[in-house]
């Protein structure tokens, strides 16, 4: 482990005039927030009290705005005190970095927007559903809706919410199982809009996909806090060419890179699945049933884990992305040994994770899969009071890899930072 003090570098990138006045985020992890050439990031700012995703030169500064939003924020899996049927759906958004097209979800209408703001409708949700994070396939053509019967967040936010988000006090996938509800993976047509397949997937409550980065045919989905078994429940697949479902994470005492040897078992709770560039594995993080946490790569073809345990003291939740080169980033987890933590309200979000959420620092790690290492090397402190979904750090890379950028929330107003992902070599 790198034990190199930080410098705290960090940039500020989102409300860049500095007034604390709105919030601006990053999109959500699971696409880049940045075009392929690193010269503008995709935001979303509430500056005026609504939503909407904005695109900021890196350059000049200039700003585009790229929604038409004036209705707040629509209900939605974490935005779970929204407007049913109403508003933008910040959980929608993602990015095509190639084209630089945004997908979304307004009111009930699913749009796309360019560079340019020109906003078109391709398509309408069906009643009586609710959505989630989208996916757009790399090469543009295929947009994944995830759909749920909306019976799973039928509650009063007011009367039946907890926390600062304001979430069910039941067990949603409780809900699920217990009234038989249904997820449905929606996949349009990015040019025309037309629905060209539904996969019903029964029981279940998804609000995570992903395209294969390589092949569109395969997508990753979730459950989401799974009420029992998340260990094996939580990472699927579905091969739409042969209309299968696969379950990624099983039980074993078969992973690799291991040298403390934890088994992986139902009880485990797993966590934000990723694919790897070339579409052949899948990153994922988690925790082991009343162990330690963990960070694990699966390989399709060969069926093989690599599951590498953190350190017990590594007990701050967290999340793992990666850049194309294989190298991981983290905004939980790392402590120095002597470091006593800031005593940090956690009273949201708390799902089903084991882990409190006070992480401190941005950090850059390397992973040796086969000899079951990490090397953690700290950037700097976000200082993220990690407050509600938008206020997770949520980092990302840069496609060129030099630079993270992440949200935080230090004070009043969540804003968007970068720091430079160069180390001494």
């Amino acid at each position: 482990m790198n034990s190199r003090q930080p410098q705290n570098g960090r940039v500020l990138i989102g409300d860049s005039r500095g007034r604390q006045e709105f919030n601006t985020q990053l999109l959500y992890f699971t696409c880049s927030s940045l075009s392929r050439d690193d010269q503008r990031i995709y935001m979303i700012s509430d500056e005026g009290g609504s939503p909407n995703v904005i695109v900021r030169d890196m350059f000049t500064g200039k700003e585009t705005r790229l929604t038409d939003n004036t209705k707040g924020i629509l209900k939605s899996y974490v935005y779970f005190d929204g407007t049913f049927g109403q508003g933008l759906g910040k959980a929608s958004i993602c990015l095509d970095y190639d084209r630089e097209i945004i997908y979304y979800i307004q009111d009930n209408k699913i749009c796309s927007s360019g560079r340019n703001g020109r906003i078109t409708e391709l398509a309408e949700v069906p009643d009586g559903r609710m959505t989630a994070f989208t996916h757009v396939s790399a090469d543009g053509k295929l947009l994944c809706v995830p759909m749920t019967d909306s019976r799973c967040l039928d509650y009063n936010p007011e009367t039946e919410g907890a926390g600062l988000d304001r979430r069910p006090v039941y067990d949603i996938d409780g809900r699920v199982q217990a009234e038989g509800l249904n997820s449905y993976l929606c996949v349009y047509d990015t040019e025309s809009g037309r629905l060209l397949y539904e996969k019903t997937v029964p029981k279940c409550w998804i609000t995570h996909v992903q395209f294969n980065p390589v092949n569109p045919e395969i997508i990753m989905y979730n459950h989401e806090w799974s009420s029992f078994d998340c260990g094996i429940r939580r990472i699927w697949i579905y091969d739409h060419a042969s209309d299968e479902i696969i379950r990624v994470r099983r039980e074993g005492d078969d992973t690799l890179g291991n040298p403390r040897g934890f088994a992986r078992r139902a009880g485990d709770w797993v966590c934000h699945e990723m694919w790897s560039d070339d579409g052949k594995t899948i990153i994922y993080h988690g925790g082991y049933e009343n162990g330690p946490a963990m960070v694990g790569k699966y390989d399709l073809e060969s069926k093989k884990y690599w599951e590498i345990a953190l350190p017990e003291d590594y007990n701050a939740y967290g999340h793992f992305t990666m850049d194309h080169r294989g190298n991981l980033v983290c905004d939980g987890y790392f402590k120095y040994p002597w470091e006593i933590k800031k005593v940090r309200e956690n009273s949201t979000d708390n799902g089903p994770d084991p882990h409190k959420k006070d992480g401190e620092y941005i950090c850059k790690v390397i992973p040796n899969w086969d000899e079951g290492t990490l090397n953690w090397v700290p950037l700097c402190k976000h200082e993220s009071d990690w407050l509600g979904q938008d206020a997770h750090p949520h980092p990302i890379y840069s496609h060129a890899g030099d630079r993270i950028f992440f949200n935080s929330r230090m004070e009043k107003a969540v804003n968007v930072y970068c720091v430079s992902a160069r180390t001494p070599q």
